[in-house]
């Protein structure tokens, strides 16, 4: 059976495909097979907001506001020197990177478990090592040696070993938006140049809700003329959704590619967007 989100980025894609023909209510859910009611209960349900509300948040001149808006409370954050451990998702984020030398060694010693669950935007691979969360990625089928592969990439003389009881915790801490632990930081250990930190670390700046552009990323951290270096770090961001590369679009507003495809990117950030609208048109 497909999984809520399936059927909502089924429906997100279709809108996306004919946004110029403007289809109603009755046509997306036909999309996914649901009559309109279900539809609109379930779109409800998983976004908090109604499927038109949703796709305000998903428009170009929405995105360049955001933009704007955003830029400059990034650059200020960096400048009066805020950083981990940030404040991400109602989360406490610890970055913990890896020294040269460690980095020299390719994870010699490290043990790494990992583990597949369901999360509000399909299924993800979570990898966890004794220091902290090491890799999160998402996967759309039951296949998992591309996420295993990349994850040997990275960390090539680790051992692993799946252990999803283990990893369970950290998702629910992630994805849980009901409960929080608040008093404890949820780590994350990082492996990459000292760019590349540089640049994930300024991507944990970005509040919920807003975006940046890769050129505003780039002024941010003091390299404004390293735009394409900064794509290639985002890209490389090894912790999906937490290190929120989603937040990073294009200067045209227009949202760019993401790694975990375009839908899924447009699922997050909309879905972001209403839970801060919900927030903040609380009655």
């Amino acid at each position: 059976m497909e999984t809520d989100y399936q059927r909502i980025a089924k429906a997100i894609q279709y809108l996306e495909e004919h946004v110029h023909d403007q289809p109603d209510l009755d046509e997306i859910a036909g999309q996914v097979y649901l009559s309109p009611y279900h539809f609109q209960r379930l779109f409800t349900r998983w976004a908090g907001v109604s499927p038109k509300r949703f796709l305000q948040f998903l428009t170009i001149d929405h995105a360049k506001q955001l933009l704007e808006e955003n830029n400059s409370q990034l650059e200020a954050a960096y400048q009066t020197g805020l950083s981990s451990p940030s404040r991400l998702h109602d989360l406490f984020v610890a970055v913990d990177a890896v020294t040269p030398g460690e980095y020299k060694t390719l994870g010699t010693g490290l043990e790494i478990v990992y583990g597949v669950h369901p999360s509000p935007f399909g299924d993800c691979l979570v990898a966890l090592t004794k220091r902290g969360l090491c890799g999160l990625s998402f996967i759309d089928s039951a296949d998992l040696q591309p996420a295993l592969r990349d994850l040997r990439r990275r960390w090539p003389r680790a051992s692993l070993g799946e252990n999803t009881e283990r990893t369970a915790d950290v998702v629910r801490r992630v994805f849980d938006f009901r409960k929080k632990d608040k008093s404890t930081p949820l780590p994350l250990l990082l492996k990459g140049t000292n760019f590349q930190i540089k640049v994930w670390e300024a991507l944990l700046r970005i509040s919920p809700g807003g975006l940046t552009s890769y050129q505003g990323l780039a002024k941010t951290i003091g390299h404004p003329k390293a735009a394409r270096a900064v794509g290639s770090a985002v890209g490389a961001n090894p912790i999906a959704y937490l290190i929120p590369c989603h937040r990073v679009i294009l200067g045209t507003g227009a949202f760019g590619s993401y790694r975990y495809g375009g839908v899924r990117k447009k699922a997050i950030l909309g879905w972001e967007q209403a839970r801060l609208y919900r927030s903040t048109h609380a009655i």
